[in-house]
């Protein structure tokens, strides 16, 4: 991307002026178009409450050390890297700055088999980097430059204190021009069918589409989530919205530490089965089994239904996930019923620590 200009740079200063004028409208454009007039004159006061706030931070908010901190990610997957199927042997997304040093956070899938790691800088430059920790648990990734950047790292917020229809922004690699003004929309657990699960994810609409890796940040500059995915039902309920899903900062804190220091959490991993399983009609559908892995060395075949842990039944991603890592950590064998076409089966899973699946890095 071509270096801003010194006069482009100096127009950030009024952000917060520009972030609270948008967030007026947004909460306008955020009422239901079944809302009530009372409904929606409180959503213009609560629009204009919420523009005031910014407005009153605009001291606190430094813009330039906002977009400073925003970095570009690039990476490319060992050769036949096991990820490659389904992320791409060449992966971009953005990262934020926040620590000294050049550490960098991002979404870890950007970094899961990478064998390079490119780092582009907000005035353009692109910095070799290295890998410094990946949670499989979180899904997040540390990444640092090998030459220090010379930025102002990111303050990480509190996250735990995030409210529905509470106004955020959405910051991309790419200066003002890439903030997108969003409400936090719910705070609810999120499952995926790769074995993946958040007690407190992060929705807000309106979505972004260049997610991997965005910053959530607050009206005071403070980081509160990493982008992750774009989803269908931001909001549930009565008012189905798509938008986006974040990991909570919180989530990182407690393991922050550990993962500079060692590339991973502290303590025994949980066990991984590499099979993943949707949610149909009240019923776990096998969807991909990943060749080589534990469930694959089982038995198990796309199309199967999973129906209990052992002998307790399973319905949802939720609670076969609590089941399979309650029965002790990775290297643990994981008792499964199947059904496989018309017959039922019973198979023992000899679970592993997933990121052992992943081909060697040389950066790590």
């Amino acid at each position: 991307m071509t270096p801003r200009s010194s006069s482009t740079r100096r127009s950030w200063a009024p952000l917060p002026i520009m972030v609270a004028a948008l967030l007026t409208v947004a909460v306008t454009l955020l009422i239901p178009a079944s809302a009530s007039a009372e409904d929606s004159t409180a959503g213009v006061a609560a629009g204009s409450d919420a523009a005031t706030a910014v407005e009153e931070s605009a001291e606190v908010l430094d813009a330039s050390r906002l977009f400073s901190a925003i970095v570009k990610v690039q990476t490319r997957a060992v050769p036949n890297a096991r990820s490659a199927a389904s992320l791409g042997q060449e992966r971009e997304g953005n990262g934020v700055v926040i620590g000294d040093g050049g550490l960098i956070l991002t979404i870890g899938y950007l970094i899961v088999e990478a064998d390079e790691v490119k780092i582009i800088d907000n005035r353009g430059r692109t910095l070799p980097g290295r890998i410094v920790g990946y949670d499989n648990a979180t899904g997040l990734g540390l990444v640092r430059t090998v030459a220090p950047l010379d930025v102002r790292p990111l303050p990480l917020g509190d996250s735990g204190k995030l409210a529905e229809r509470e106004p955020v922004m959405i910051v991309n690699y790419g200066g003002p021009e890439e903030v997108t003004l969003a409400y936090v929309v719910s705070r609810r657990l999120f499952t995926a069918n790769w074995e993946y699960m958040l007690d407190q994810a992060i929705f807000t609409t309106p979505p972004t589409l260049n997610w991997s890796g965005a910053a959530l940040v607050d009206r005071d500059g403070r980081l509160l989530g990493i982008g992750s995915l774009i989803v269908r039902e931001a909001m549930t309920g009565d008012h189905n919205l798509p938008g986006n899903m974040f990991v909570p900062i919180d989530a990182l804190k407690p393991v922050l530490a550990e993962l500079i220091k060692t590339g991973r959490r502290a303590g025994a991993a949980r066990p991984w089965l590499g099979v993943a399983a949707d949610e149909q009609q009240g019923r776990l559908f096998v969807t991909r089994v990943s060749p080589e892995g534990p469930g694959d060395e089982a038995g198990i075949m796309v199309g199967d239904i999973i129906l209990a842990v052992g002998d307790e039944g399973v319905r949802t991603q939720a609670e076969f996930y609590r089941k399979v890592w309650g029965r002790g950590t990775a290297g643990a064998e994981i008792p499964l019923r199947v059904l496989q076409g018309v017959d039922v089966r019973e198979m023992k899973v000899r679970s592993i620590d997933r990121v052992e699946y992943f081909r060697p890095q040389t950066t790590f």
